[in-house]
């Protein structure tokens, strides 16, 4: 099986132009960290007592993390505790989340380098974060003695309509798999329908509501106010999330509700890092002033209208939603998207917008709506009316957003229901190699 993947993760970089590799080479996402990612070269660990390796592949799944973290080290303070992702941006915010932990570049899904990692690190258990699935990893890991763990295991409808086709090559992979600890139910039936026994499936809840800030108060958000210049009487519209085409309209509701509030300021936090530049220049090419968030330490002058505040940065988005009178959560106006994780803007009590396409957190947006937590536009103008509305009648816009905010407070717990978990298998007297 490792010798098999070997050969078609190798045919796969061969067929990969050329061209594109040497961008990627130059532009360093690949450059750093090599030898962790292609020969395996974690840190080595010293100590000799319980290790929980957790894999989460980017910066969202990193964040997610620090609940779990800051109750593992009030309740299990001996054990090590791991961090590997695959991105450059996950590996940065890793080091800022977690200053006191080792962080690291996972190992490429070459048999030589898991089996290297893991020879290194000497996990008691890894837990892959949400869906990491490499079957050379998981094999290595089974190999050393470790267990081997899903943690906050989340599988979309499309997701497992792809896994569903190739059920028959990852049926190794799906068994050797020792829990499942996913969010909702939903998750759990689609997992035991691709294979996996149920009895090692457990339902957990998801860690993100124990991770969110539901304080505006607080210091991160704060200190943001202060340096994006805005005021507490400003009326702050955030579009966080947003994905080609979203900009547009989140500027043509600010432009429009601006001839009535006047006061209301619009802050954008494209989804991706390489459109940061693009956004910036489309803004200024249609006359809108535009602070970016690289540049805030420059004093503003007094504009009419004020910039658009551009978020040119990782790992703040979280903060930022706490900025919000009126959260517009991108990646849901427009087809084949899916969604973004709406649960932050929510925590914090704003008025929580988002579009059509939310099949991504489909169970999340039905107990929302039903509560009357948020509200779903179906366009661009839509967006715009709900904007205003929201605005000229802040206490309706309350009042969802308060019924958003104790739906979160309702599902707290998930983290220790998951350490409930990890606990188990690292004190099952089961482990060793299995095939």
């Amino acid at each position: 099986m490792p010798l098999v993947l070997n050969v078609l993760y190798l045919a796969i970089l061969l067929a990969c132009s050329p061209i594109l590799l040497l961008r990627a080479f130059r532009a360093g996402k690949y450059r750093e960290g090599w030898a962790e990612k292609v020969l395996g070269r974690a840190p080595l660990r010293i100590g000799d007592g319980p290790c929980l390796w957790f894999h989460a592949v980017s910066v969202g799944e990193v964040l997610l993390l620090k609940p779990i973290v800051e109750e593992l080290a009030r309740r299990r303070p001996g054990w090590d505790v791991v961090i590997s992702t695959t991105t450059n941006t996950g590996l940065a915010v890793a080091r800022r989340a977690f200053p006191d932990l080792v962080t690291f570049y996972a190992p490429l899904d070459f048999s030589w380098a898991t089996r290297q990692a893991l020879t290194r690190v000497r996990p008691t258990v890894l837990a892959l974060v949400e869906l990491e699935l490499w079957p050379n990893l998981v094999w290595a890991a089974k190999q050393a003695g470790a267990r081997v763990a899903i943690v906050n295991g989340r599988l979309s409808h499309r997701s497992h309509r792809g896994y569903r086709r190739f059920r028959g090559p990852l049926g190794p992979t799906l068994r050797r798999l020792d829990t499942v600890a996913v969010q909702n139910d939903e998750y759990a039936e689609r997992f035991e329908d691709l294979g996996i026994p149920r009895q090692r499936i457990r339902v957990t809840g998801s860690i993100k509501y124990d991770g969110l800030e539901t304080d505006r108060n607080n210091s991160q958000t704060l200190t943001l106010r202060r340096e994006l210049g805005l005021s507490a009487s400003d009326l702050v519209f955030v579009a966080g999330s947003t994905m080609e085409g979203e900009e547009a309209a989140a500027l043509a509701a600010y432009r429009a509700a601006r001839l009535r509030h006047p006061r209301l300021r619009l802050v954008i936090v494209p989804r991706h890092a390489e459109r940061f530049e693009k956004v910036a220049g489309w803004l200024r090419q249609l006359g809108e002033p535009v602070l970016q968030r690289s540049q805030s330490h420059v004093p503003r002058s007094k504009l009419d209208p004020p910039p658009v505040i551009l978020v040119d940065s990782m790992g703040e988005l979280s903060a930022i939603w706490g900025l919000a009178d009126v959260a517009f959560v991108g990646g849901s106006l427009l087809p084949g998207r899916g969604g973004q994780n709406m649960m932050e803007p929510v925590a914090f009590g704003s008025s929580v917008l988002f579009g059509r396409y939310t099949a991504n957190f489909r169970e999340t947006v039905e107990q929302l709506l039903a509560r009357g937590g948020a509200r779903q536009v179906a366009d661009a103008a839509e967006l715009a009316e709900a904007l205003i509305t929201d605005l000229d009648d802040p206490e309706t816009a309350a009042v969802r957003g308060a019924a958003g905010r104790a739906y979160v407070l309702a599902q707290y717990g998930a983290s220790t229901r998951t350490l409930v978990e990890l606990d188990r298998l690292v004190e099952s007297p089961l482990l060793g190699k299995t095939a």
